[in-house]
């Protein structure tokens, strides 16, 4: 995919032309990338159409012919991975060196995804152990929902799309991919993949454009029987309520805390604590905004964190050594910048950074600022942390539990009492303990709770969501 170029929707195994187009920007430099085509809702009903007769095609092939494409596909990324790292660099701006981690990981999870493929499988259940089971032989077995669409973000849009995509070809669906508007090169691209590694039509179609025109044609639709969303809380909340008897599978917001309580090795905490804070400009799903530090350590952690945090060096996501680069859009930037205007105006303290240029916002970090404001009850997404003392154990708990969005929490802890009360009493759907919130492996169970969604992903865990349960039972004895 050349820069400049003038990309077209992938619909029955087919790149056609849209009728109308617009211009995808960079993030960091503003230029012109591509022309994307705005599909219309008559393109999305020949992509639904497309998918209803796919997801017969891929039904009947066997595990072993699905994972084999999905294992293809994983070699074709790693052989096309500098290519793929540069269209992150280019459409969102991330730094090379994490683009090129994210495709590391969108390898592996395809390969998960093909691994998967040949465990899909039910259990036997021993009818005779209620008083009419007698002579009755019965079983369990996954079948495919049919058509899944996947809505997917800006900030992992290859990874994220693995997320949907793995789990739902190796239990035997068909799918419609809906990408962020600023990142439809990389599942454009991730078609290309997939076709060459033989995939067969009609069950990828990949649709671009505005949510706001084609995202009710999807949810809606009655073909379609299982949305999977990765996004904000509001379009979530739309989702659901729009769906019907569909599966939905929700990853929604967050403003991931942690607890520094006890550590043998600050200096190692510190270093995974700005790793987590400021990695592609904080936006990540589980990057950390809040930190909670125990009073005896607090001094000293935030100085070590303010000290290695103005270390960081701010640029041109092409460059090996830029650590942070711009945000997806300037209105983002320019909301953060009112964010650190409201606590700076409520007698918080900026120990670092708070100033932006363009769409570029410094590593920012915050203390002495009220749960109330928007940098601790909303979530940032954004290069923005806060971090407060805290004197006894069960405070630093309620502080992390105080908030409307529950998706990873972390601990650092040398005590394991600590360590399994924080497992139980924090409220989120994944508690790293010794580890920063934004760990995440992508075999692992990962989704959340409260207002950042429903459903799990995770390779394993998606397959389950993306098939039905069918009991057979036979009546052997009359």
């Amino acid at each position: 995919m050349l820069k400049d170029s003038k990309t077209k929707l992938y619909v029955n195994g087919k790149w056609q032309e849209g009728n109308s187009y617009y211009d995808l920007k960079s993030p960091y430099s503003g230029e012109i990338i591509a022309r994307v085509p705005l599909a219309t809702p008559e393109e999305v009903e020949e992509a639904l159409a497309s998918a209803d007769r796919g997801k017969e095609v891929i039904k009947k092939m066997t595990s072993l012919e699905r994972a084999k494409i999905l294992e293809k596909a994983s070699h074709i990324f790693e052989q096309r991975l500098e290519e793929c790292a540069e269209i992150l660099t280019q459409e969102n701006a991330k730094p090379i060196k994490a683009a090129k981690g994210e495709i590391l990981r969108t390898i592996e999870t395809y390969r998960f995804a093909a691994e998967e493929a040949k465990r899909i499988h039910g259990e036997t259940i021993p009818m005779d152990a209620a008083v009419s089971g007698r002579g009755w032989f019965a079983y369990t077995r996954r079948e495919p929902l049919g058509v899944i669409a996947a809505i997917t973000p800006f900030n992992f849009p290859f990874n994220l799309v693995a997320h949907k995509l793995g789990p739902a070809i190796a239990a035997g669906n068909s799918v419609v991919l809906k990408p962020a508007n600023q990142t439809p090169l990389s599942a454009l691209l991730t078609a290309e993949i997939f076709e060459e590694a033989g995939l067969p039509p009609g069950v990828l179609n990949v649709v671009t454009g505005r949510g706001s025109v084609i995202g009710d044609v999807l949810v809606r639709d009655t073909r379609v029987k299982m949305v999977t969303f990765t996004g904000s809380l509001e379009v979530g909340l739309s989702i659901n309520a729009k769906a019907g008897l569909k599966k939905v599978t929700l990853e929604l917001g967050s403003n991931s805390g942690l607890i520094v309580d006890s550590t043998y090795d600050l200096d190692s905490v510190v270093s995974r604590c700005i790793e987590g804070s400021f990695a592609y400009a904080g936006q990540v799903c589980i990057s950390i905004q809040r930190i909670y530090v125990q009073q005896d350590l607090y001094e000293e952690f935030v100085s070590k964190f303010v000290e290695r945090t103005k270390k960081l060096v701010m640029g041109d996501p092409r460059e090996e050594n830029t650590d942070v680069s711009a945000m997806i859009h300037m209105d983002e930037a320019t909301r953060i910048e009112k964010w650190v205007e409201e606590a700076m105006n409520s007698n918080a303290e900026i120990l670092s950074g708070g100033k932006r240029e363009g769409a570029l916002f410094e590593p920012t970090i915050i203390t002495k600022g009220s749960s109330e404001l928007s940098v601790n009850s909303k979530e940032a997404f954004a290069p923005i942390v806060t971090i407060n003392p805290y004197n006894e154990w069960d405070e630093a708990i309620e502080m992390v539990n105080d908030s409307s969005y529950g998706l990873q929490a972390g601990v650092f802890t040398n005590s394991m009492d600590k360590a399994f009360d924080a497992t139980d009493r924090i409220e989120v759907g994944g508690v790293m303990v010794n580890d920063i919130p934004s760990f995440r492996v992508d075999q692992m169970p990962y989704g959340g709770v409260k207002n950042s969604g429903m459903g799990k992903e995770g390779i394993k865990y998606s397959v389950e969501e993306m098939t039905n349960l069918k009991m057979v039972g036979f009546k052997v004895n009359q």
